[in-house]
């Protein structure tokens, strides 16, 4: 059923009903969302790169599974995991420019979230198959540096370990991202939380026509 499996943060109560909305796909529901109405913005265009993943910070990247290894597999071995980590508390969350998008990103110290996301990163990865020439070739255009190249080889994604920003992303490339920011700011902050707490960590699976959706939740009970 499922092409690609990933590992998630997903928020819960009025921030996750707003992102799925802002996005239009409710990744927890498997289902397209009508997108709230932002006097001059074109949500459904700036917002059409993330759609498919759904409101989401990423923990473990999406992976085809390992020759041998099989979704039974991977849930029991996500399970064990989440019931040995803690949750993770930080200041909260922000509205952020990164690199010409826009996305919500931690406030505070995370240092605690790094070496989180690393263990997930390390733990599962006998269930990640190689990435193959096409996608090694397609992250190498953008140019990676010595320590995303080793990542890349290592681990079948660049931005992990302590290259890891966690985020959660609301729009494709912009033109004028401070602009876009100001107006969706009255949409996000009254529900951005104070603190931030990653409690659970969803496992999700893509489908054939490329969106991704939720299949269980894992409280964090370490």
């Amino acid at each position: 059923m499922y092409q690609r499996y990933g590992v998630y943060y997903t928020p819960d109560g009025a921030l996750a009903a707003r992102g799925a909305a802002w996005l239009g796909w409710d990744v927890a529901r498997g289902r397209a969302v009508e997108h709230p109405v932002i006097e001059g913005l074109d949500i459904a265009e700036i917002t059409a790169t993330p759609r498919k993943y759904g409101f989401h910070g990423t923990i473990k990247p999406p992976f085809f599974l390992a020759p041998g290894k099989d979704f039974a597999g991977l849930q029991i071995e996500l399970a064990q995991l989440c019931a040995r980590l803690a949750p993770v508390q930080l200041e909260g969350l922000a509205l952020k420019e990164l690199a010409g998008f826009l996305a919500l990103v931690p406030r505070g110290d995370q240092t605690a979230l790094a070496g989180f996301a690393a263990q997930v990163v390390t733990k599962l990865d006998a269930f990640r198959a190689p990435p193959s020439e096409a996608e090694i070739a397609r992250r190498r255009k953008t140019q990676l540096s010595a320590a995303q190249e080793q990542h890349l080889e290592n681990w079948g994604y660049p931005y992990v370990m302590d290259e890891f920003r966690f985020h959660i992303t609301l729009s494709g490339q912009l033109s004028d991202t401070a602009a876009t920011m100001a107006q969706i700011a009255p949409y996000f902050e009254p529900v951005l939380p104070q603190p931030f707490d990653l409690w659970s960590l969803i496992l999700v699976g893509q489908t054939r026509e490329g969106m991704f959706h939720e299949i269980q939740r894992y409280p964090l009970t370490g």
